[in-house]
Protein backbone atom coordinates (compact mmCIF):
# COMPACT_ATOMS: atom_id res chain seq x y z
CA UNK A 1 0.00 0.00 0.00
CA UNK A 2 1.31 3.42 -0.91
CA UNK A 3 1.27 5.76 2.06
CA UNK A 4 0.30 9.43 1.68
CA UNK A 5 3.25 11.55 0.71
CA UNK A 6 4.11 15.01 1.93
CA UNK A 7 5.79 16.97 -0.80
CA UNK A 8 5.11 20.21 -2.66
CA UNK A 9 1.56 20.38 -3.92
CA UNK A 10 0.00 22.50 -6.62
CA UNK A 11 -3.12 24.06 -5.18
CA UNK A 12 -4.72 24.44 -8.56
CA UNK A 13 -5.08 28.21 -8.18
CA UNK A 14 -1.61 29.31 -9.09
CA UNK A 15 -0.17 28.84 -5.61
CA UNK A 16 2.43 26.28 -4.50
CA UNK A 17 2.40 24.89 -1.00
CA UNK A 18 4.93 22.82 0.84
CA UNK A 19 2.65 20.46 2.70
CA UNK A 20 5.24 18.74 4.86
CA UNK A 21 3.72 19.35 8.29
CA UNK A 22 5.23 20.75 11.45
CA UNK A 23 4.87 18.45 14.44
CA UNK A 24 5.34 18.77 18.13
CA UNK A 25 8.02 16.80 20.01
CA UNK A 26 7.04 13.18 20.46
CA UNK A 27 6.07 12.00 23.96
CA UNK A 28 8.17 9.53 25.94
CA UNK A 29 6.12 6.55 24.79
CA UNK A 30 7.16 7.19 21.20
CA UNK A 31 3.65 7.92 19.86
CA UNK A 32 3.13 10.68 17.34
CA UNK A 33 1.41 13.89 18.38
CA UNK A 34 -0.32 15.96 15.68
CA UNK A 35 0.86 19.47 14.97
CA UNK A 36 -1.55 22.26 15.76
CA UNK A 37 -0.15 24.51 13.06
CA UNK A 38 1.63 22.44 10.51
CA UNK A 39 1.59 23.43 6.84
CA UNK A 40 4.48 25.45 5.49
CA UNK A 41 3.45 27.62 2.58
CA UNK A 42 3.56 31.16 1.35
CA UNK A 43 1.63 33.05 4.04
CA UNK A 44 -1.76 34.35 3.00
CA UNK A 45 -1.69 37.31 5.39
CA UNK A 46 1.83 38.42 4.41
CA UNK A 47 3.35 37.41 7.72
CA UNK A 48 6.55 35.44 8.16
CA UNK A 49 5.87 31.68 7.81
CA UNK A 50 5.78 29.86 11.11
CA UNK A 51 8.95 27.92 11.79
CA UNK A 52 11.06 29.79 9.23
CA UNK A 53 14.74 29.03 9.70
CA UNK A 54 14.02 25.49 10.92
CA UNK A 55 14.37 22.28 8.87
CA UNK A 56 11.22 21.40 6.93
CA UNK A 57 8.59 19.80 9.12
CA UNK A 58 10.38 20.47 12.43
CA UNK A 59 9.27 22.98 15.02
CA UNK A 60 11.71 24.93 17.20
CA UNK A 61 12.71 22.73 20.14
CA UNK A 62 11.95 19.49 18.29
CA UNK A 63 15.16 17.45 18.07
CA UNK A 64 13.86 15.00 15.50
CA UNK A 65 14.85 15.15 11.87
CA UNK A 66 12.43 15.79 9.03
CA UNK A 67 12.63 12.12 8.05
CA UNK A 68 11.62 11.05 11.54
CA UNK A 69 8.65 13.42 11.43
CA UNK A 70 7.69 12.03 8.03
CA UNK A 71 7.80 8.48 9.33
CA UNK A 72 5.58 9.42 12.26
CA UNK A 73 2.88 10.81 9.96
CA UNK A 74 3.04 7.73 7.74
CA UNK A 75 2.68 5.51 10.81
CA UNK A 76 -0.31 7.52 11.97
CA UNK A 77 -2.00 7.06 8.60
CA UNK A 78 -1.23 3.33 8.65
CA UNK A 79 -2.79 2.92 12.07
CA UNK A 80 -5.89 4.88 11.04
CA UNK A 81 -6.27 2.86 7.84
CA UNK A 82 -6.21 -0.36 9.83
CA UNK A 83 -8.58 0.61 12.63
CA UNK A 84 -10.43 3.79 11.53
CA UNK A 85 -10.33 4.83 15.16
CA UNK A 86 -12.02 8.14 16.01
CA UNK A 87 -9.09 9.23 18.16
CA UNK A 88 -6.64 8.71 15.30
CA UNK A 89 -8.96 10.58 12.96
CA UNK A 90 -9.10 13.52 15.36
CA UNK A 91 -5.28 13.59 15.52
CA UNK A 92 -5.15 13.69 11.71
CA UNK A 93 -7.77 16.47 11.75
CA UNK A 94 -5.60 18.54 14.08
CA UNK A 95 -2.52 17.89 12.00
CA UNK A 96 -4.10 18.95 8.69
CA UNK A 97 -6.27 21.75 10.13
CA UNK A 98 -4.00 24.48 8.65
CA UNK A 99 -5.07 23.25 5.21
CA UNK A 100 -8.59 24.47 5.99
CA UNK A 101 -7.39 27.93 6.95
CA UNK A 102 -5.28 28.14 3.82
CA UNK A 103 -8.07 27.09 1.44
CA UNK A 104 -10.60 29.35 3.21
CA UNK A 105 -8.22 32.28 2.80
CA UNK A 106 -7.84 31.56 -0.90
CA UNK A 107 -11.59 31.25 -1.49
CA UNK A 108 -12.35 34.30 0.65
CA UNK A 109 -10.21 36.63 -1.44
CA UNK A 110 -12.81 36.67 -4.20
CA UNK A 111 -15.89 37.06 -2.00
CA UNK A 112 -17.72 40.19 -0.78
CA UNK A 113 -16.57 41.84 2.42
CA UNK A 114 -19.64 40.71 4.38
CA UNK A 115 -18.58 37.04 4.09
CA UNK A 116 -16.64 36.09 7.21
CA UNK A 117 -13.61 33.87 6.64
CA UNK A 118 -14.31 32.19 9.99
CA UNK A 119 -17.57 30.86 8.52
CA UNK A 120 -15.65 29.47 5.57
CA UNK A 121 -13.21 27.73 7.93
CA UNK A 122 -16.11 26.15 9.79
CA UNK A 123 -17.51 24.75 6.54
CA UNK A 124 -14.05 23.58 5.46
CA UNK A 125 -13.62 21.53 8.65
CA UNK A 126 -16.43 19.25 7.50
CA UNK A 127 -14.71 18.88 4.14
CA UNK A 128 -11.46 17.90 5.86
CA UNK A 129 -13.22 15.30 8.01
CA UNK A 130 -14.88 13.83 4.92
CA UNK A 131 -11.53 13.77 3.09
CA UNK A 132 -9.81 11.86 5.91
CA UNK A 133 -12.58 9.28 6.09
CA UNK A 134 -12.73 8.68 2.32
CA UNK A 135 -9.03 8.98 1.44
CA UNK A 136 -7.55 5.86 -0.16
CA UNK A 137 -3.73 5.89 0.06
CA UNK A 138 -3.40 2.91 -2.27
CA UNK A 139 -4.40 5.14 -5.19
CA UNK A 140 -1.03 6.87 -4.93
CA UNK A 141 -2.40 10.39 -4.52
CA UNK A 142 -1.07 12.92 -2.06
CA UNK A 143 -3.53 13.55 0.72
CA UNK A 144 -3.03 17.31 0.55
CA UNK A 145 -4.16 17.41 -3.08
CA UNK A 146 -7.26 15.36 -2.35
CA UNK A 147 -8.11 17.15 0.90
CA UNK A 148 -7.83 20.65 -0.52
CA UNK A 149 -10.30 19.76 -3.26
CA UNK A 150 -12.76 18.36 -0.72
CA UNK A 151 -12.34 21.37 1.58
CA UNK A 152 -12.86 23.83 -1.25
CA UNK A 153 -15.91 21.89 -2.43
CA UNK A 154 -17.44 21.91 1.06
CA UNK A 155 -16.94 25.67 1.35
CA UNK A 156 -18.47 26.35 -2.06
CA UNK A 157 -21.43 24.05 -1.34
CA UNK A 158 -22.15 25.96 1.87
CA UNK A 159 -21.90 29.31 0.08
CA UNK A 160 -24.32 28.13 -2.61
CA UNK A 161 -26.80 26.85 -0.03
CA UNK A 162 -26.91 30.29 1.60
CA UNK A 163 -27.21 32.20 -1.68
CA UNK A 164 -30.76 33.38 -2.41
CA UNK A 165 -29.85 34.33 -5.98
CA UNK A 166 -30.41 31.57 -8.60
CA UNK A 167 -27.23 30.16 -10.12
CA UNK A 168 -28.54 31.05 -13.57
CA UNK A 169 -28.55 34.73 -12.60
CA UNK A 170 -25.02 34.45 -11.25
CA UNK A 171 -23.93 32.84 -14.51
CA UNK A 172 -25.54 35.56 -16.62
CA UNK A 173 -23.88 38.21 -14.48
CA UNK A 174 -20.49 36.67 -15.22
CA UNK A 175 -21.33 36.60 -18.93
CA UNK A 176 -22.16 40.31 -18.89
CA UNK A 177 -18.97 41.12 -16.98
CA UNK A 178 -16.85 39.21 -19.51
CA UNK A 179 -18.62 40.94 -22.40
CA UNK A 180 -17.96 44.34 -20.81
CA UNK A 181 -14.29 43.48 -20.42
CA UNK A 182 -13.92 42.21 -23.99
CA UNK A 183 -15.67 45.19 -25.56
CA UNK A 184 -13.84 47.64 -23.33
CA UNK A 185 -10.50 46.25 -24.50
CA UNK A 186 -11.56 46.28 -28.14
CA UNK A 187 -13.22 49.70 -28.25
CA UNK A 188 -11.00 51.42 -25.66
CA UNK A 189 -14.12 52.98 -24.13
CA UNK A 190 -17.20 52.01 -22.17
CA UNK A 191 -19.52 50.01 -24.47
CA UNK A 192 -23.17 50.98 -24.88
CA UNK A 193 -26.10 48.76 -23.97
CA UNK A 194 -26.71 48.08 -27.68
CA UNK A 195 -23.13 46.89 -28.17
CA UNK A 196 -23.27 44.68 -25.08
CA UNK A 197 -26.59 43.17 -26.18
CA UNK A 198 -25.17 42.47 -29.64
CA UNK A 199 -22.12 40.78 -28.09
CA UNK A 200 -24.37 38.58 -25.93
CA UNK A 201 -26.80 37.97 -28.83
CA UNK A 202 -29.80 39.27 -26.89
CA UNK A 203 -32.04 42.32 -27.19
CA UNK A 204 -31.51 45.57 -25.31
CA UNK A 205 -34.76 44.94 -23.42
CA UNK A 206 -33.51 41.54 -22.25
CA UNK A 207 -30.21 43.11 -21.20
CA UNK A 208 -31.96 45.72 -19.07
CA UNK A 209 -34.08 42.99 -17.49
CA UNK A 210 -30.82 41.27 -16.56
CA UNK A 211 -29.59 44.51 -14.99
CA UNK A 212 -32.70 44.56 -12.81
CA UNK A 213 -32.02 40.97 -11.70
CA UNK A 214 -28.37 41.74 -10.97
CA UNK A 215 -29.41 44.31 -8.37
CA UNK A 216 -30.38 41.39 -6.12
CA UNK A 217 -26.83 40.02 -6.18
CA UNK A 218 -25.24 43.01 -4.44
CA UNK A 219 -25.54 43.19 -0.66
CA UNK A 220 -23.66 45.04 2.05
CA UNK A 221 -23.58 44.74 5.82
CA UNK A 222 -25.47 47.53 7.54
CA UNK A 223 -22.98 47.55 10.41
CA UNK A 224 -20.00 47.93 8.08
CA UNK A 225 -18.12 51.19 8.53
CA UNK A 226 -18.34 53.61 5.62
CA UNK A 227 -14.60 54.37 5.70
CA UNK A 228 -12.33 51.65 7.05
CA UNK A 229 -10.08 52.94 9.82
CA UNK A 230 -11.67 56.39 9.92
CA UNK A 231 -14.57 57.32 12.13
CA UNK A 232 -17.33 55.08 13.44
CA UNK A 233 -20.19 55.85 11.04
CA UNK A 234 -21.89 52.72 9.78
CA UNK A 235 -23.94 52.34 6.62
CA UNK A 236 -27.12 52.03 8.68
CA UNK A 237 -26.53 55.52 10.08
CA UNK A 238 -26.62 57.00 6.55
CA UNK A 239 -29.95 55.46 5.44
CA UNK A 240 -32.82 57.98 5.21
CA UNK A 241 -35.77 57.60 7.59
CA UNK A 242 -38.90 58.65 5.74
CA UNK A 243 -40.90 58.73 8.99
CA UNK A 244 -38.49 61.02 10.84
CA UNK A 245 -39.11 64.75 11.17
CA UNK A 246 -37.08 67.01 8.94
CA UNK A 247 -35.30 69.52 11.23
CA UNK A 248 -35.17 72.16 8.50
CA UNK A 249 -38.81 71.60 7.61
CA UNK A 250 -39.83 71.93 11.24
CA UNK A 251 -37.98 75.24 11.58
CA UNK A 252 -39.58 76.59 8.39
CA UNK A 253 -43.03 75.46 9.52
CA UNK A 254 -42.52 77.04 12.95
CA UNK A 255 -41.45 80.32 11.36
CA UNK A 256 -44.44 80.31 8.98
CA UNK A 257 -46.80 79.73 11.88
CA UNK A 258 -45.28 82.61 13.82
CA UNK A 259 -45.60 84.96 10.84
CA UNK A 260 -49.21 83.89 10.26
CA UNK A 261 -50.07 84.45 13.94
CA UNK A 262 -48.54 87.94 13.82
CA UNK A 263 -50.48 88.75 10.67
CA UNK A 264 -53.78 87.56 12.19
CA UNK A 265 -53.22 89.77 15.23
CA UNK A 266 -53.00 92.77 12.89
CA UNK A 267 -56.48 92.14 11.43
CA UNK A 268 -59.68 93.84 12.63
CA UNK A 269 -61.45 92.10 15.49
CA UNK A 270 -64.32 90.80 13.35
CA UNK A 271 -61.90 89.43 10.73
CA UNK A 272 -59.94 87.67 13.50
CA UNK A 273 -63.15 86.05 14.75
CA UNK A 274 -64.05 84.83 11.24
CA UNK A 275 -60.59 83.35 10.66
CA UNK A 276 -60.52 81.71 14.11
CA UNK A 277 -63.98 80.15 13.82
CA UNK A 278 -63.49 78.99 10.24
CA UNK A 279 -59.95 77.58 10.40
CA UNK A 280 -59.51 76.61 14.06
CA UNK A 281 -63.08 75.79 15.19
CA UNK A 282 -64.06 74.27 11.82
CA UNK A 283 -67.43 76.09 11.67
CA UNK A 284 -69.23 76.62 8.39
CA UNK A 285 -69.96 80.08 7.00
CA UNK A 286 -73.65 79.71 7.94
CA UNK A 287 -72.74 78.78 11.54
CA UNK A 288 -70.35 81.75 11.78
CA UNK A 289 -73.14 84.00 10.47
CA UNK A 290 -75.44 82.87 13.29
CA UNK A 291 -72.69 83.52 15.86
CA UNK A 292 -72.04 87.04 14.52
CA UNK A 293 -75.69 87.77 13.75
CA UNK A 294 -75.10 88.44 10.05
CA UNK A 295 -75.96 86.67 6.83
CA UNK A 296 -73.88 83.92 5.31
CA UNK A 297 -73.00 86.12 2.32
CA UNK A 298 -71.68 88.79 4.68
CA UNK A 299 -69.50 86.19 6.42
CA UNK A 300 -68.16 85.14 3.00
CA UNK A 301 -67.22 88.76 2.30
CA UNK A 302 -65.49 89.08 5.68
CA UNK A 303 -63.61 85.83 5.09
CA UNK A 304 -62.42 86.91 1.63
CA UNK A 305 -61.27 90.28 2.97
CA UNK A 306 -59.37 88.61 5.86
CA UNK A 307 -57.61 86.18 3.52
CA UNK A 308 -56.53 88.97 1.14
CA UNK A 309 -55.17 91.04 4.02
CA UNK A 310 -53.25 88.04 5.39
CA UNK A 311 -51.69 87.36 1.99
CA UNK A 312 -50.64 90.97 1.68
CA UNK A 313 -49.01 91.06 5.10
CA UNK A 314 -47.21 87.72 4.57
CA UNK A 315 -45.93 88.94 1.17
CA UNK A 316 -44.65 92.12 2.78
CA UNK A 317 -42.84 90.08 5.41
CA UNK A 318 -41.29 87.77 2.79
CA UNK A 319 -40.01 90.73 0.77
CA UNK A 320 -38.59 92.51 3.77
Amino acid sequence: MTEPTHGPDDVGEGATMNSRPHTTPSPPDGSVLPAVDGVRHAPVDGKRPFGEGQPDGVLPGDHRTADEVEKGIVALWRDYGAAHDKTLRDRLMLHYAPLVKYVAGRVGTGLPAHVDVADLVQSGIFGLADAIEKFEPERGLKFETYAMQRIRGAILDELRSQDWVPRSVRGRARDVERALERLGNQLQRTPTDTEIATELQITVTELRELYAQFQLTSVVALDELMVVGRGDTSLADTLPDDTADDPVGRLVDRDNRRQLADAILQLEERDQVVVSLYYFENLTLAEIGRVLGVTESRVCQLHTRAVLRLRTKLAEHAGA
